[in-house]
């Protein structure tokens, strides 16, 4: 069974930049299709974005143009670059494959 790590946030500026990584074990992995997802307190869970085994990536319309999601299999990891940051950014960001979540990293973007 696939087990995911979070890992890359932290606090940063509104126009600031992160990177995410999620980590996983399993070498099934490279196979799965992969999203990130985030909430926000007192909110549901969103989609963010997300990426095939083939690398075909998809955007929510609030981070595309801001956000990259990325993969590179030999290390087992898919990255999230969040670019423009903004302050209704923050929100723990959580990985999920194969129905399996991470246990998420919290980003805040302060204006």
């Amino acid at each position: 069974q696939v087990h995911l790590v979070e890992s890359g946030g932290g606090l940063v500026q509104a126009g600031g930049s992160l990177r995410l990584s999620c980590a996983a074990s399993g070498s099934t992995f490279r196979f799965a299709v992969v999203g990130w997802y985030r909430q926000a307190p007192g909110k549901q869970r969103e989609w963010v974005a997300s990426i095939t085994k083939d690398g075909t990536t998809n955007y929510a319309d609030s981070v595309k143009g801001r956000f990259a999601i990325s993969r590179d299999n030999a290390k087992n990891t898919v990255y999230l670059q969040m670019n423009s940051l903004k302050p209704e950014d923050t929100a723990v960001y959580v990985c999920n494959a194969y129905s399996v979540w991470g246990q998420g990293t919290q980003v805040t973007v302060s204006s």
